[in-house]
């Protein structure tokens, strides 16, 4: 059996697997990517053993957790963990902070048979190394913030660059009223971590300045740390641009036909459930910015959009919905980037196209300033 590990570096970059022992509600409220839940106790356990602690220690605790998991339900735990070690070998196991719990569930699999080592610390040592990962990152990294009108690319850039973090992809949101997908965020912390997990895997790439793309502080519901957001507002923007129609035809690209594809996949033997839930979600970012476009104009947006909408449905063709995407950029957020421009305009550094800005990105903000610390 490896030994228990401290090296909490190797666990992220290796994505070595993680059995989490602790309860499911726990476990929803944070975790990682690379973590299995698999829990000593179940949430209702968990809530009677806490409460019994608190009122008559520990030791009274331990008794009231061997009553609540014994025969049956331990033998079925048991087996769920010893199956985990089994397709898992390298694998580790941890609790909350690394103490009675997953050595509990380390006892029980070496009673039967099975040596496998823990996290020490646990979650919240990890938790902590990852919050100490990405303030490291923000302070000692030099950043670029990719920027530009809605439906440029700027996605495509930082996914073709090295160097960069992705807010949107971390947050499952591409950051309009548009910009939900199919299926739900991840919780703030879930977020938080993936971030900072790839910020390490950056650095230990040898990378010593990072790109980022312009968003908002909130990216759907999930928040950019405030660190990292302060960090962004002051850092040297990067402008990309490209044509109106190639800005329309990227757009209906990720918001039609990728959503809808993402629907359907979610219900692949109901197709006109599908197309209608895809359907209330596109009518529903109309909706989001309603007071913003005014009434006479979301109005007329809608009617383009439904008939888009009927048209796609009896047809599949989407082209139709090049019409209110063209009216959308026109009037809202060709003048809302305009107006915003204006207050960034000294901190621009570069303008170009996709691949001018890719060039320009790699040449002053590649892989320069390695940390020796941090590379693999």
């Amino acid at each position: 059996m490896a030994d228990n590990t401290e090296d909490l570096r190797r666990l992220f970059l290796q994505s070595i697997p993680l059995m989490d022992v602790r309860a499911p509600v726990e476990f929803h409220k944070g975790a990682f990517s690379q973590a299995i839940n698999r829990p000593l106790m179940n949430d209702a356990e968990r809530q009677q053993v806490g409460t019994c602690y608190k009122q008559s220690g520990q030791q009274a605790a331990i008794d009231l957790g061997n009553r609540l998991v014994c025969g049956d339900l331990k033998e079925q735990r048991l087996a769920q963990w010893i199956d985990f070690t089994r397709q898992y070998p390298d694998g580790y196991l941890y609790c909350f902070r690394g103490g009675l719990r997953s050595q509990i569930v380390q006892q029980w699999l070496a009673d039967a048979g099975v040596q496998y080592p823990r996290v020490i610390g646990g979650y919240k040592a990890m938790r902590r190394f990852l919050i100490d990962t990405l303030e490291s990152a923000v302070q000692v990294c030099p950043l670029h913030v990719v920027a530009g009108l809605t439906g440029t690319g700027k996605t495509e850039v930082i996914h073709a660059l090295g160097n960069s973090l992705d807010l949107e992809g971390h947050a499952h949101h591409r950051g309009s009223s548009f910009g939900r997908h199919a299926t739900a965020q991840p919780g703030q912390i879930d977020f938080e971590n993936a971030l900072a997990i790839e910020a390490l895997r950056v650095r230990a790439g040898g990378a010593g300045r990072l790109v980022l793309e312009d968003e908002s502080r909130m990216v759907g519901s999930c928040t950019v740390p405030l660190e990292l957001f302060n960090a962004m507002q002051a850092a040297p923007l990067v402008w990309l641009e490209d044509s109106f129609d190639n800005r329309v035809g990227r757009i209906l690209g990720d918001y039609v036909t990728d959503m809808h594809a993402q629907f359907a996949a979610l219900s692949p033997q109901h197709p006109e459930q599908a197309f209608s839930a895809f359907a209330e979600h596109l009518t529903g970012g109309l909706l989001r910015i309603r007071k913003r476009l005014g009434g006479e104009r979301f109005q007329q947006l809608e009617a383009i959009m439904q008939q888009a909408l009927l048209e796609q449905q009896q047809a599949g063709d989407v082209q139709a919905h090049r019409g209110w995407i063209e009216g959308l950029l026109t009037h809202y957020y060709d003048p809302m980037y305009a107006y915003q421009r204006v207050g960034k305009e000294q901190r621009v550094v570069f303008s170009g196209d996709q691949a001018a800005v890719i060039e320009y990105l790699r040449e002053h903000a590649g892989d320069q300033g390695i940390d020796n610390q941090y590379k693999a």
